[in-house]
């Protein structure tokens, strides 16, 4: 009995004890449901929360954007993408969609004079990237015409390579937007290399590349041509702000020297100042250039024009190295070539030129020597002296001016005028020994065993040395083609693009810039005055008269002095 109720009592407790187990463990599930469902409550109302937020921020940075887009282009809204394209043309003009032209005028953009937009790379956030680099990406410019494919807008080289100048993607997008820019009065610009200084005028050059432009911004680079030579300058400061207009302006252009070092063997179109007397020693590579430049003082000009003194330029090269030669030409020719220079020497070994101007009137000013490595590698030395030959010039005329002496015969072999007294000696020795050149004009006497080594050129004609025949025919017959594609021999050559060639540099007489001089004028007056295309298009601008105030060309400036105010 006493083991049936020990029995029953433990079932009833076992039977409690789970009950209350189960009762704990209903607690603590409902406990955890709750607790989760109020966590997912919370965060779904903390999700909400944040995209509302979010839409409250976008919202914001969009009013933001079209304020400042307001701001910019001061009253005109206009952002948009487009895929880039590249067109080659100068300047800094791009082309737009057609549709951007309607939306433009829609905002009344076309009322608020020329058009600037502001460029900039669309590219997905890179984290870390500062406002600088982004800065970096960007640049200004203006616009050529609407005739852009929709969707896309035409850089040409100026802007797309200010623009990408890292690496280009493979589907380049930028962001356009139309902006207001005030008008420049200050620019400093830096040449990436040496070079540009020296060239004649280079301010004019600069302004003259400038008139492709219709803005600049910082840390762009202006790219400048200059005949075949091309010249980078990066834009280091810009007033008053950094990104202006240089359309109908006049800005104040400041130019910092390059970092380049003078001897960047790279960089062949570098002058080397070369003082008179001194001597330059240095190296040339073969098919390369060196250039120098000296100048020529108003005193010693006189003395040069008057023919009292001459300008020689000699260069010493080393026998046992290469061979070269020389070329000279007076600024604004900078850079003289094989085929565009004004003296040149081509004489084996060391060598002296002798400058006589065309022009005695145009003596001084600057010239430059350009040594050229013909064979090998050159050691050289060179220098530049005004040597006086007034004395020289006396003793020459006098001796010309002599009589020859009556007691003389003229020798059959040398055609020189010996005493009689002696003439059969010299001539009997002069027969056995020397020999005339049989050569039509040239009649040098020379040794016998110097005659094989005395050749004559089958196409000019001269006279050189056997050695010398391989670098005359090179130099002087091997045909060259000149940039505008006619094909000469270097004499030609050289007369060719001094004077005939519609791509010579030329300064211009009206605007005082260096441009190309074009073809012959249409106007057979102007032909007769000796202007070229350019010299005729640009004198055709009129001008008020200093003494009358008419509106004259300037190319009539000087008729119509002569003619209304010169008093007879």
């Amino acid at each position: 009995m006493d083991f049936e109720l020990r029995h029953a009592r433990e079932k009833l407790e076992r039977e409690q004890r789970d009950r209350m187990q189960r009762a704990k463990a209903k607690a603590d599930r409902e406990r955890r449901a709750k607790a989760e469902a109020a966590r997912r409550r919370e965060a779904l109302e903390a999700s909400h929360r944040e995209r509302r937020l979010d839409a409250a921020r976008a919202q914001e940075e969009a009013e933001k954007k079209i304020e400042e887009v307001m701001q910019l282009g001061k009253g005109v809204s206009f952002s948009h993408m487009f895929e880039a394209l590249r067109y080659d043309g100068p300047g800094d003009k791009i082309k737009l969609p057609p549709s951007s032209f309607k939306e433009l005028s829609d905002e009344g953009a076309l009322d608020k004079g020329p058009m600037y937009f502001r460029l900039s790379m669309v590219r997905d956030t890179v984290p870390g990237a500062t406002m600088e680099q982004d800065t970096e990406e960007a640049t200004c410019c203006g616009v050529l015409e609407f005739t852009a494919r929709e969707g896309s807008a035409e850089l040409p080289m100026h802007v797309w390579n200010n623009l990408f100048r890292s690496d280009t993607p493979d589907v380049p997008l930028i962001e356009v937007k139309y902006v207001s820019l005030p008008k420049g009065t200050y620019a400093k610009l830096k040449p990436e290399g040496a070079g540009f200084s020296d060239l004649p005028n280079h301010r004019a050059v600069l302004e003259t590349a400038l008139r492709n432009h219709a803005t600049l911004s910082e840390n762009d680079i202006v790219v400048v041509n200059y005949g075949q030579l091309q010249y980078k300058l990066k834009v280091l400061e810009l007033k008053p702000a950094s990104s202006v207009s240089v359309l109908e302006t006049d800005v104040e252009v400041d130019i910092e020297g390059s970092d380049s070092v003078l001897d960047n063997e790279e960089n062949q179109h570098v002058l080397v100042p070369l003082a008179t007397g001194k001597v330059e020693s240095s190296v040339v590579e073969e098919g390369k250039f060196r250039y120098y430049k000296f100048s020529v003082e108003e005193s010693v000009s006189e003395k040069v024009a008057s023919g009292r003194a001459n300008i020689e330029v000699k260069i010493d090269t080393d026998a046992s190295g290469g061979d070269t030669d020389i070329y000279v030409s007076r600024h604004p020719l900078v850079f003289p070539t094989q085929h565009r220079h004004e003296w040149s020497s081509h004489e084996m070994g060391s060598k002296v030129l002798i400058l006589k101007p065309w022009d005695s009137s145009s003596v001084s000013g600057v010239y430059s020597i350009g040594v050229y490595g013909f064979k090998g590698t050159s050691k050289y030395q060179l220098s530049v002296a005004i040597k006086d030959v007034s004395s020289q010039r006396v003793g020459e005329h006098a001796s010309a001016s002599g009589s020859v002496d009556a007691d003389s015969v003229l020798c059959r072999n040398c055609k020189r005028h010996i005493a009689s007294r002696s003439a059969h000696l010299h001539e009997a020795y002069c027969m056995r020994h020397n020999v005339a050149c049989p050569h039509d004009g040239c009649g040098v006497v020379l040794r016998k065993e110097e005659a094989a080594d005395h050749v004559h050129c089958n196409r000019c004609g001269r006279a050189f040395q056997q050695r010398e025949m391989e670098k005359h025919m090179k130099v002087f017959h091997e045909p060259l083609q000149c940039p505008c594609g006619v094909v000469l021999e270097k004499e030609d050559m050289v007369q060719h693009q001094s004077s005939a060639c519609h791509l010579r540099l030329i300064v211009c007489r009206f605007c005082g810039d260096t441009v190309h001089a074009g073809g012959e004028p249409v106007d057979a007056r102007d032909r007769l005055r000796n202007m070229c295309e350019h010299e005729s298009i640009c004198g055709s601008r009129t001008a008020p008269c200093d003494s009358c105030g008419r509106s004259v060309m300037l190319k009539e400036m000087d008729i119509h002095h002569i003619a209304v105010h010169q008093k007879s």
